[in-house]
């Protein structure tokens, strides 16, 4: 399967235009356009459909195939302050954003050039939901829960609820499993009307051909309408010969900060599009003397942080990235492969130690010890390397496998002659860093 994101704007397209065959009895007032200027949204406030840009609150952010834009502050909505977003307010804020080039937590940089523009929903913090579907091994899975936004990742396995359905699995069965998994905590008198989107849901991101669809929040209002918020999409190009007609005029675009990628980051690229894991590095410095792995979209950014803060010079950070979604044991050794060739190339100008750091919350469904596998083949190439440049490993982990995975990479790098010292669940999350640091 290769893997190819898609905009927010046309993953959203696409619901709008098959909303009937499958949503029929809920309701969703597809508003949304597409620019890259101040002026294109002007312009297109004057063309006949569009005049809602110039009658409601509206709410703008990039679409640009990255996410946590609240947390990079690049989202313009309704505040507390006085008066709603009107169309010179987005217009204006989209004419200063590509004014120049952009700095993104996770260290990608580059300029904002595409911005979707849609009306603010007024809604309740109790009305959010998530809900998400990607391919896992040889099943997919469904993912569900009561709680939408940006915090959804924080307490995973205690908030989202997980249907695997396999290939082969009928239609009813797959029904009945998903009513069977229904978040709890969803409110009674939502429950079915959040039921039967689920199924729908599925369905949509089965026939549809989708490798990855997640809306975060989806919002259930009044009379059965829903408001997608935020909406990531992959889709299947293999499919693409067969989906023309129903994806319509689909733009796979390169991602944010991706035009000037070095040779590395090109290819974890590919591999990632390639993947029904993620696979994302950015390199930050080559010279750097702190080189982390971390398993996670979220963790990888407190890992960033942590690093950053307590280090006292953001520059001694080297790369940025995960890998997370279940990878395979070969998908993980060339990541890690990757990792080890950049961070053996260049000695510590100042002779100190290289620090890897090889973290992560706890895994949800990626198997420890098998990614372990990957990372403890890529250390047996990449030992002497690494022992020349005096590698110090810290590694911290949880989830499914742990204890093996944790077991098994240390006794390969003390066979191996690298110094590491591993933790588990019962450590923080970021312990390691500030271990790795105070020596």
């Amino acid at each position: 399967m290769a893997q190819r994101a898609i905009r927010e704007y046309d993953g959203k397209a696409i619901f709008a235009r098959h909303w009937e065959k499958y949503f029929s009895g809920f309701h969703y007032g597809f508003k949304s356009v597409l620019v890259t200027s101040g002026a294109e949204l002007k312009a297109k406030a004057e063309e006949h459909g569009f005049e809602w840009l110039k009658q409601e609150p509206l709410v703008a952010k990039p679409d640009m195939l990255f996410g946590k834009r609240g947390k990079n502050d690049l989202v313009l909505f309704k505040t507390n302050k006085p008066g709603d977003v009107t169309l010179d307010d987005a217009a204006a804020w989209i004419d200063e954003k590509i004014s120049h080039d952009v700095t993104l937590l996770s260290g990608q940089h580059g300029r904002l050039t595409h911005f979707v523009v849609e009306p603010f929903t007024p809604h309740t913090q109790e009305q959010e939901y998530y809900i998400s579907a990607t391919t896992v091994g040889e099943d997919d899975v469904l993912y569900m829960s009561a709680e939408g936004g940006m915090e959804v990742e924080e307490g995973w396995d205690e908030k989202v609820n997980e249907v695997h359905i396999p290939i082969t699995m009928s239609d009813a069965d797959m029904e009945h499993a998903v009513r069977a998994n229904v978040p709890a905590d969803i409110p009674a008198e939502n429950k079915e009307s959040f039921t039967s989107f689920a199924i729908a849901f599925f369905k949509f991101y089965r026939d549809l051909n989708f490798a990855y669809l997640e809306i975060n929040p989806i919002v259930m209002l009044k009379d059965n309408d829903m408001a997608i918020l935020d909406l990531v999409a992959r889709l299947d190009d293999t499919a693409g010969f067969m989906m023309a007609d129903a994806w319509g005029e689909i733009e796979f675009p390169t991602a944010f900060g991706m035009e000037d990628q070095s040779p590395e980051e090109k290819a974890i690229a590919e591999a990632d599009a390639k993947s029904g894991a993620s696979l994302k590095l950015t390199i930050l410095n080559p010279m750097g003397r702190i080189w982390t792995m971390v398993a996670g979209g979220g963790a990888s950014v407190v890992y960033a942080d942590t690093i950053a803060d307590l280090s006292g010079d953001v520059k001694d950070l080297a790369n940025y990235g995960e890998y997370s979604g279940g990878p395979t044991t070969g998908e993980t050794k060339f990541y890690a492969d990757t990792l080890l060739d950049l961070m053996t190339r260049h000695k510590d100008a100042q002779g100190r130690d290289k620090i890897l750091i090889i973290g992560g919350a706890i895994a949800n469904f990626t198997d420890v010890a098998k990614t372990f596998t990957g990372i403890i083949q890529s250390f047996e190439e990449y030992a002497e390397k690494m022992k020349a440049h005096n590698t110090r490993i810290y590694v911290r982990r949880g989830g499914p496998n742990y204890e093996k995975g944790l077991k098994d990479i240390k006794e390969a790098a003390d066979r191996l002659g690298l110094s590491i010292e591993v933790y588990g669940p019962e450590t923080h999350v970021t312990d390691i860093v500030r271990m790795a640091l105070e020596k």
